[in-house]
């Protein structure tokens, strides 16, 4: 058996019907959803634009050292490149967001 001592659930936070809390969880995900857009505009960017519209002026040129238009190279790699990069960006900015807004998994309870 735990001893209830040990657990603090959530004595000493804010009440969610708190007008500030509600002005802060607003702001959260207001933002959270603002860097989502903005992520997937890039991703849209590099693979629909890049990949798709713009294939034929990207095959003008090559990759270095790979002779592979970069028109195809974009088409076939270059979106999910641009996908994995843009994972770690968002965890970057989530993480650096939950730390501002103290929700983040290493905060202390």
């Amino acid at each position: 058996m735990t001893n209830p001592t040990e657990h603090n659930h959530g004595e000493d936070r804010p009440s969610v019907t708190n007008p500030e809390t509600v002005a802060r969880h607003a702001e959260y995900w207001r933002r959270n959803i603002r860097y989502l857009g903005m992520l997937l505009v890039v991703w849209f960017v590099v693979s629909y634009v890049c990949g798709i519209l713009f294939a034929d002026a990207l095959n003008a040129f090559t990759l270095p050292g790979t002779h592979f238009p970069l028109g195809f190279w974009f088409a076939q790699q270059g979106s999910i490149y641009a996908f994995v990069i843009l994972i770690f960006v968002y965890v970057k900015l989530m993480n650096r967001l939950d730390h501002e807004f103290d929700v983040d998994e290493g905060a202390s309870s």
